[in-house]
């Protein structure tokens, strides 16, 4: 009788991002997850957002305790570690990628196409990191 007091938990999901082509381990990762269009892919107006920044070396991010749902994650590679992604002319020079890989033109894609649902059992999402310069 007393567990049908409890409240339930509330399901949790893990995420494991696998970033792959890097073509150096220098510098960090920084990492934008979230659940709301309008705050993709710098996170930018969304509080519960997930953001990290991880070193180069280790390029398997896992988030652990993630309400499920669908998300879009974008990732930099920031080789010189001057917490921003450096461009010229508007080109980026250091490394991208989004959950999904999506085909890029100009400019990042929209949330949907690098959308992913996310539950208890979702496999690890695969991340390919590009470089235009």
């Amino acid at each position: 009788m007393a567990a049908l007091l409890l409240p339930a938990a509330s399901p949790v999901a893990t995420l494991e991002l696998d970033v792959q082509g890097l073509r150096s381990a220098k510098g960090v990762l920084q990492l934008c997850l979230t659940t709301r269009p309008d705050s993709f892919p710098d996170c930018k107006g969304d509080p519960r957002a997930v953001t990290r920044t991880v070193p180069a070396a280790a390029p398997v991010i896992r988030i652990d305790g993630l309400a499920p749902g669908s998300y879009a994650a974008a990732i930099i590679h920031d080789e010189n570690g001057n917490k921003r992604l450096d461009t010229v002319m508007g080109i980026p020079r250091e490394g991208f990628g989004f959950s999904r890989n999506p085909r890029i033109g100009f400019g990042p894609p929209k949330f949907d196409a690098a959308r992913f649902p996310l539950d208890n059992g979702s496999a690890p999402q695969p991340v390919k990191m590009r470089y235009l310069l």
